[in-house]
């Protein structure tokens, strides 16, 4: 069997977009029968939220959709997760560029904007839905099942045999 491919989900805090794709990904990974070979995870550049579930708005979107999250625990990156994961996704530029500040160079080819997965959308970025209202969450989980998707393809072609 090949090598397990890893996948780290980033955004600031993760309680609300790095949970959320965590979620949504896993579900598909599972749905795929893939669960042995994809190790995933999600966390935040800064520490605000460690140790919190998700917000309570991610969750009950997720659930709506029959995605469950309640076990996620937001985490702050940290420096191992560039050796461990494969893949680390960020979900804003903002993201991006703190990975990218963080990273050893020899890591950096490991890090990718998460929409650039998706060729359903423009947007480039995840919107922060933290201090809109709920629609924002909804748009998020949208933007997140496509690039899920495209993602899990990319790995399937790229890794899995």
């Amino acid at each position: 069997m090949a090598k397990k491919v890893s996948v780290l989900f980033v955004c600031l805090g993760n309680i609300c977009r790095s949970p959320t794709a965590h979620a949504v990904f896993r579900k598909l990974v599972i749905d795929e029968g893939l669960a042995k070979q994809i190790e995933i995870d999600s966390a935040g550049t800064a520490a605000y939220h460690v140790g919190n579930p998700p917000d309570s708005r991610s969750t009950q979107v997720a659930q709506g959709r029959g995605i469950q999250m309640n076990d996620l625990r937001a985490r702050a990156v940290d420096f191992g997760d560039f050796y461990q994961f494969d893949y680390i996704l960020a979900m804003d530029h903002s993201n991006y560029s703190n990975l990218y500040e963080m990273a050893l160079p020899e890591h950096r080819e490991k890090l990718h904007m998460f929409l650039q997965f998706t060729e359903e959308f423009e947007e480039t970025e995840v919107p922060d839905p933290y201090y809109g209202g709920p629609q924002g969450f909804d748009h998020v989980f949208d933007l997140v099942e496509s690039a899920s998707r495209g993602l899990l393809e990319h790995i399937k072609q790229n890794h899995l045999d």
